[in-house]
């Protein structure tokens, strides 16, 4: 079940609590110059630009950006291109990090995070033999941000420690994020234009490291994997107008969530720690029938026990618009209570 994800969990005429992709569409700023790269699709992608903006974005040069389709694109990357002796990927977290180095022919090893924690992550839950250790900030399904000290305390020399951030810019002002960090060894951050700009189709994302390593993922990419419509969008985002409204949208979003948080808690429904990005992780009983009846009554939600270290009574839901979290905790507690 590693490789199910919430899409699976849509159907026509189901409001979309599943995916956490932002649904508003994306601004003509962004979609302009994306439709006018459709002019030159004869020509093959030439990411230089693309890979130069998004560096100037991070303040590192060029050299230190890979450009993938999507983020889980760099997971397949990494996975081929290393030979890790001990592989550990810290649970419950998106899954196709693990999925990745399991096709590639690793042994990998689980480091699951309790409820009882809160889902939080300490240093010395990690062992310290792994060369190889995958953590999301904030982290996909439980919404929990990790502690920047924390997860740079993981880095050494002789380990590759890969931080997740395809979240990280639901989250105002980054506070944990390690984009920027060119001083820790063997980090590698990767990241996703896909979700705050509703872009999940277009597949672009990036990673952020050191060259050496950066090289080594390069040479298991596909030529021109990363289209040309992608590369101008990559443009645009990386540009200061992108940023300050991503600053923009996570601020409202982080509005949006307290206001679902506030519902939930209302309801009597247990919100897992402390929820940081566009999602949030609830436990109700008898899980599988809650999920049914809600679809029943017109709401998607992700499921949880495909997730190492949850069950059938988790759900993850999507945040989304005040309207529409009211309505689904009014439908989800008429299911409760029935």
């Amino acid at each position: 079940m590693l490789r199910f994800h919430g899409d699976a969990e849509i159907a026509p005429g189901l409001v979309d609590l599943a995916v956490n992709v932002r649904t508003a569409a994306p601004p003509s700023w962004l979609m302009a110059p994306v439709a006018a790269s459709l002019a030159h699709l004869a020509r093959y992608p030439d990411p230089a630009e693309a890979t130069a903006a998004i560096a100037a974005r991070h303040g590192r040069p060029p050299d230190e950006v890979l450009l993938t389709a999507g983020a889980a694109q760099a997971f397949v990357l990494l996975a081929r291109a290393l030979r890790p002796e001990r592989a550990v990927v810290v649970h419950p977290q998106f899954t196709e990090p693990e999925a990745a180095l399991l096709a590639a022919g690793h042994a990998v090893g689980r480091v699951v995070l309790r409820a009882a924690d809160g889902f939080t992550l300490r240093g010395s839950d990690v062992p310290a033999e792994a060369d190889l250790v995958v953590v999301g900030n904030p982290t996909n399904p439980t919404s929990v941000l990790h502690e920047a000290t924390v997860l740079a305390s993981l880095t050494r020399p002789g380990r590759t420690t890969v931080v997740d951030e395809a979240f990280a810019d639901t989250v105002p002002a980054e506070p944990e994020s390690l984009a920027a960090r060119r001083d820790l060894s063997g980090l590698l951050v990767i990241r996703s234009l896909t979700k705050t700009w509703g872009l999940a189709g277009l597949r672009i994302g990036y990673v952020l490291g050191p060259a050496g390593l950066l090289d080594r993922m390069r040479e298991q990419a596909p030529l021109w994997s990363v289209s040309t419509p992608a590369l101008a969008a990559a443009i645009a985002c990386a540009s200061e107008r992108a940023v300050d409204t991503e600053r923009e949208i996570a601020v409202r979003l982080a509005a949006e969530r307290e206001h679902l948080v506030a519902a939930l808690t209302r309801a009597g429904v247990t919100v897992a720690g402390r929820p940081a990005s566009s999602f949030v992780l609830i436990r109700v009983a008898d899980g599988e029938r809650v999920r049914a009846a809600l679809r029943e009554r017109g709401f998607a939600v992700r499921r949880g026990e495909t997730f190492p270290g949850l069950g059938p009574d988790w759900l993850r839901i999507a945040v989304r618009d005040t309207a529409t979290s009211d309505a689904f905790v009014a439908v989800l507690s008429d299911v409760l209570g029935g």
